[in-house]
């Protein structure tokens, strides 16, 4: 089974696990007066309970296998021109939050709108220029934030290839 098919099947267990709790809510209880809508209806119950439990026994099952595979594959990516390898756990924590973080850093570099200016210091005195000291290089400051703003694009097309391709790991 490839990565991608598991983790649809875990959407499709997720919805089958809700139906299952929303018929047993259904039909757990009636009044002694209404007719039942299964022969057995004590034994149906059951039987939805046990489908449930089996079936997040497979989400478990799959869920563990999807970790262990996304902590144990290596994906190489280009970024900035250089070959980059992480698991696929790594990618993931970079793509959800790690790239953004880094650029909100590096866009956080700036004059804080200070003004360069020339002062008279008196009337009449002499004139005091006024600049700016940077202590960062504007042009790495740009590189870097292009760089973690197209990160993430750069992951999840990577990875959307790798969840097709790479066979899920179990135990």
């Amino acid at each position: 089974m490839k990565l991608i098919q598991a983790m649809k099947q875990l959407k499709d267990l997720a919805i089958k696990a809700e139906d299952l709790r929303d018929t047993v809510s259904q039909f757990c209880a009636d009044l002694n007066i209404e007719t039942p809508t299964y022969a057995d209806q004590k034994r149906q119950v059951s039987e939805w309970i046990q489908s449930h439990s089996d079936i997040l026994k497979e989400v478990l099952r799959l869920r563990v296998a999807i970790q262990r595979t996304n902590i144990t594959t290596p994906v190489t990516i280009e970024l900035d021109g250089k070959q980059v390898t992480k698991s696929i756990a790594e990618w993931i924590h970079r793509r959800r939050d790690l790239a953004k973080l880094d650029m909100d850093m590096w866009s956080k570099l700036g004059d804080r709108n200070l003004k360069e200016q020339n002062v008279q210091t008196a009337p009449g005195g002499s004139v005091t220029e006024i600049r700016i000291r940077r202590y960062y290089d504007p042009a790495t400051k740009d590189q870097k934030v292009a760089l973690y703003r197209s990160e993430p694009s750069v992951i999840d097309s990577t990875l959307e290839v790798v969840n097709a391709t790479t066979d899920l790991i179990e135990a």
